[in-house]
């Protein structure tokens, strides 16, 4: 099995999230701000404000490579390493539109900034059932852990029997995929995608350390 390696998505591997997240260039890409967007926003700026976000601390998610791990961690575009996948995360206190959904949970106020969402999952054409969204999961975990996160919620959906995810709705996750990265089913929403029911799901951490899965 290929190595995996995970690490923030910072600033200089800002091309490798665009292959990631827009590969086609696309103007109205979603780019992962669907719940750190403004109240009004121009679609058309996601790209530029993610950037702005990947030159902060901490980084607004992580990016798996496969391949070489030394060639990953030495920056982005050294060969023997290839990116594969894209883990977007923020703090409930960052995350404006999740504030104020009426469909999905939004928590209390005095734990937004120490709870954090993983509102977005994406592994490449060719790279999936390798295990690079488990390991995205885990390194995400570590992760916000070491940035005062205590606990982390999902929003995936459960595949109905002997059948897929639409594609379009994949970006979410399986509940099954965050079951196995030690987060808790507690609650069905009222939140779909791809006309499969959302599940709000958590995972307990300690402040700078991810509790082990189980």
């Amino acid at each position: 099995m290929a190595q995996i390696a995970v690490v923030p998505a910072t600033a200089d591997r800002f091309g490798d999230i665009a292959r990631v997240l827009n590969p086609t260039g696309r103007e109205q890409a979603c780019w992962c701000m669907h719940w750190r967007a403004p109240t009004k926003e121009d679609v058309t700026t996601r790209g530029a404000r993610l950037r702005e976000l990947t030159e902060r601390e901490p980084a607004p998610g992580m990016l798996a490579y496969l391949g070489d791990p030394a060639g990953a961690n030495a920056g982005a575009g050294e060969s023997g390493a290839e990116v594969a996948g894209w883990l977007g995360f923020s703090r409930r206190s960052d995350a404006r539109s999740l504030q104020r959904s009426r469909v999905l949970p939004v928590g209390e106020p005095e734990t937004w900034a120490t709870t954090w969402a993983f509102m977005c999952v994406t592994v490449r054409a060719g790279f999936r059932r390798q295990g690079v969204a488990r390991a995205l999961l885990d390194a995400g975990a570590d992760y916000a852990a070491r940035h005062g996160a205590t606990a982390l919620d999902a929003f995936p959906v459960e595949p109905e029997p002997g059948r897929r995810v639409p594609v379009g709705a994949a970006f979410v996750g399986t509940v099954g995929m965050f079951e196995g990265a030690g987060f808790d089913r507690l609650a069905p929403t009222g939140a779909t995608s791809g006309r499969l029911i959302r599940w709000h799901m958590r995972r307990e951490l300690t402040e700078g350390r991810a509790l082990p899965p189980g």
